[in-house]
């Protein structure tokens, strides 16, 4: 897992786009885990347990300020960010929406997320390929007063490691596009099995690619059968009142 890649000694920047640059903050990550006498399989149980203190506290906040958290993830160039912009198009005005992007570098998606009028705070990774629960704490407080407030998380293009981070919210909603393959849920079973929504996405393009949405459904819920599946593309609007609606009816 992480601890073998490099992602548990990086360090993360989070910033407000729109903020001046003295507020930016950075600060490594896990640096006070002790690394000198412990095996590999011992060092992960202690950063995801660390992991998991945070994302307590995380869900505790976000549960007493009203705010929904929903942790979007997906393979790179499955349409996370955007489906953000069509979403927050059309709710915005009427739901009180913040969002946090997950990237390994650059601020092109927040910025692309602030143009839509949204509040936004950019977490940058740097070798890290996932979010982690104090990365989201410190975004958060970024984003302060949430009242009331959906809050969307686009987490770093990964199927595998954001599976095993909680970041405290109240569900993770996997996003598979048509152009990715209908056997990914089975070759990714741990992202499918900890997410609650699956989101087919870039349906418009199903005459041209090779994707068999009832089997990629049915792999899906092998692996977890109370699996919720939407099917949907931004670029169209197929199915973007059947998510939006989802999201209203949870705020509800």
């Amino acid at each position: 897992m992480c601890t073998t890649c490099g992602c548990g000694a990086s360090a993360s920047s989070i910033y407000r786009p729109d903020a001046p640059a003295a507020s930016t903050l950075q600060a490594a990550v896990f640096t006070a885990v002790p690394v000198g006498n412990t095996t590999h399989k011992h060092l992960e149980i202690a950063l995801l347990q660390r992991n998991d203190d945070i994302a307590a506290g995380n869900r505790e906040g976000f549960k007493r300020t009203g705010t929904l958290t929903l942790n979007l993830v997906s393979s790179p160039g499955a349409g996370k960010t955007t489906l953000l912009e069509k979403t927050l198009h059309a709710i915005a005005r009427d739901v009180p929406v913040a969002v946090i992007e997950g990237d390994q570098a650059t601020d092109q998606d927040a910025q692309r997320i602030a143009a839509t009028g949204v509040k936004v705070v950019q977490v940058n990774t740097g070798t890290g390929c996932h979010l982690d629960a104090d990365m989201i704490r410190r975004a958060a407080l970024q984003l302060q007063p949430l009242q009331q407030h959906l809050l969307l998380i686009e987490n770093v293009g990964n199927l595998v490691c954001p599976a095993l981070f909680d970041l405290g919210e109240k569900m993770k909603v996997v996003l598979l596009s048509v152009t990715e393959g209908d056997d990914k849920p089975l070759k990714y079973p741990h992202m499918f099995q900890a997410a609650g929504l699956l989101l087919i996405t870039k349906c418009d393009l199903l005459p041209y690619v090779d994707f068999d949405v009832d089997a990629c459904i049915a792999r899906a819920r092998q692996i977890n059968p109370r699996l919720d599946v939407l099917q949907l593309s931004s670029r169209s609007g197929q199915g973007m009142d059947v998510w939006q609606q989802w999201l209203l009816d949870r705020l509800g």
